[in-house]
């Protein structure tokens, strides 16, 4: 059988929007899976069709990693509200978060991604051993 995700999360792992919004899509119909209008909680595998409004989105969507020295007086959020955050920061054109946060009056290196899984795997304290080796 092949592997399936829920379909809220392909959008995340697709760095297109957070799982919330990909609900909000979902419910308003403009979500299709092999020509069928989507359900909240339906699971999509790399054999079905995803469509957005009728556009098809591709499975092959790569993994995205940036560095960035974050300076002084930018905040770690994606918040577009937020005034100087590092998103808007950065302006790199297709969906990204951070990966942890510094304070707004620290600078210092943080890494940036479109990969949802990465940044469980890191921020859940199970797969951390002797503070800062990840582990599976």
């Amino acid at each position: 059988m092949a592997h399936t995700i829920r379909i809220n999360k392909f959008f995340t792992e697709h760095g297109i929007c957070s799982r919330r919004e990909a609900d909000r899509l979902i419910e308003s119909g403009v979500i299709t899976i092999n020509g069928r209008v989507a359900k909240l909680g339906d699971h999509v595998a790399p054999s079905d069709i995803i469509a957005r409004e009728g556009r098809v989105i591709p499975w092959g969507k790569a993994a995205l990693y940036i560095k960035y020295h974050k300076p002084v007086g930018v905040t770690t959020t994606s918040e577009p509200h937020i005034a100087r955050n590092i998103i808007a920061e950065i302006g790199y054109p297709e969906r990204i978060f951070p990966i942890g946060r510094l304070d707004k009056d620290s600078s210092g290196l943080i890494l940036l991604t479109n990969d949802g899984d990465i940044v469980n795997d890191i921020l859940r304290t199970e797969f951390v051993m002797n503070g800062n080796i990840l582990c599976r």
